[in-house]
């Protein structure tokens, strides 16, 4: 979670609070293109694709770290 939160920390506005309950697109007011590059560079932090079903689901900091878990594992 510690590299998601920080690769969300330079996008965010500098006063936003980031945590698990955080929602990503409301709370840190990130438009499509920012989440998009944000997902990007996930994808190559942690060598995974991420199949846009699964952003559709992801709302929160922690959807989103359960998602990438997921995903680690299943491409083991």
């Amino acid at each position: 979670m510690l590299e998601i939160q920080s690769q969300l920390r330079s996008r965010a506005a500098e006063n936003s609070v980031i945590g698990p309950d955080t929602n990503i697109t409301r709370d840190l007011g990130l438009d499509s293109l920012a989440i998009m590059d944000f997902i990007f560079d996930l994808e190559d932090s942690f060598d995974i694709s991420i199949p846009m079903e699964r952003i559709a689901e992801v709302q929160t900091l922690a959807d989103l770290t359960k998602a990438i878990e997921i995903l680690q594992k299943e491409a083991s």
